[in-house]
């Protein structure tokens, strides 16, 4: 078995710089890191915490990384939930579980976070949030050090489990029942991030949509941004006949704007926040249960730990219109 003392020989440094470096000590410097990670990759070195815990009879730690990252009142509610649903289920499962933030890992390279969470001895991670952009942790993916479940993104492999729904059918459905109700015949799409997974299922859903009903279609990106969404509001909403939008939070900037231009457009958003009940106008909407969704995450990881192939898991939903009676408590 390869030993600590074997990766300083190989590194040429001592034994406590590779503890250092395990570990994220500061004030080593990037050349140290550098041979140090390059031994402990050469020699397949695990610590002997992670050993320990691969080895014991606990089902083992496994740690949750968060995006929190220009944080508005509605993303850190869902964010809640999906804490809340890891949580109270990981204990369930006997599973120790630790929140990782994305801002903790900022500047690191993919060796360096792979080596962090091998000292926190953590076998298994859940990612909410990753992006198209994200190269660090889809580099921790493909490694196949851990096993992943990735919400929102469509990423497997024999280690990797994806939890969602079905993005492009909620988008279109949502959109349908709306322009139905109201008789729409052109749409003001708002979609999210350019760099999200499901940004771009949801937008295949509205341009299906829109092909099917030959429905003239303006797509604008508000970038999950109320704000965002109120300008674009303002600056297209009047030569449409409906805005979809694809968050709850950009709907609600929508419909604000809408009441300040006073004019009338059916808006429809996405997610199901306790905010929409607070837009002042009734909006269609798709209720996810974040919470579920983060409990059969772990569910799912736990199978994996327990020597399961990745796959990919399905999740239901519903469509809604939100109201203020309906979540005041």
């Amino acid at each position: 078995m390869v030993s600590i003392k074997d990766v300083a020989k190989q590194a040429g440094v001592a034994i406590s710089t590779v503890s250092k470096v395990l570990n994220n000590y500061p004030n080593v410097s990037e050349e140290t890191k550098k041979k140090v990670n390059e031994a402990v990759a050469e020699l397949n070195f695990v610590p002997n915490s992670v050993a320990a815990a691969l080895s014991s009879k606990q089902s083992g730690r496994v740690a949750m990384l968060l995006n929190l990252d220009n944080v508005s009142q509605a993303i850190d509610e869902i964010n809640i939930q999906y804490m809340s649903g890891t949580i109270n289920r990981a204990v369930e499962l006997n599973l120790d579980v630790i929140t990782v933030f994305y801002s903790m890992l900022k500047n690191k390279s993919a060796d360096e976070v792979i080596r962090y969470l091998q000292s926190q001895s953590i076998m298994g991670l859940i990612i909410y949030g990753i992006s198209k952009e994200n190269k660090v942790l889809h580099r921790l993916i493909e490694s196949r050090l851990f096993k992943v479940v990735v919400i929102d993104a469509p990423l497997v492999n024999e280690n990797t489990s994806s939890v969602w729904i079905d993005q492009e059918k909620a988008q279109y459905e949502v959109a349908k029942k709306t322009m139905m109700e109201n008789r729409s015949r052109s749409i003001l799409y708002l979609a999210g991030k350019k760099n999200g997974y499901v940004t771009q299922e949801r937008l295949n859903g509205i341009k299906r949509l829109a092909e099917e009903m030959q429905a003239p279609l303006l797509v604008r990106n508000g970038e999950f941004s109320e704000l965002q969404a109120r300008k674009l509001t303002f600056q297209y909403a009047k030569k449409k006949d409906v805005v979809v939008c694809a968050s709850d939070l950009m709907a609600i900037g929508a419909m604000k704007a809408l009441i300040e231009m006073d004019i009338f457009r059916p808006v429809c958003g996405f997610d199901g926040i306790t905010l929409m009940g607070y837009a002042g106008k009734q909006m269609n909407t798709v209720r996810q249960n974040f919470k579920r969704i983060a409990s059969e995450a772990v569910t799912e990881l736990k199978r994996l730990i327990d020597g399961g192939e990745g796959r990919q898991i399905v999740l239901d939903y519903e469509l809604v219109r939100m109201k203020y009676m309906d979540i005041i408590c």
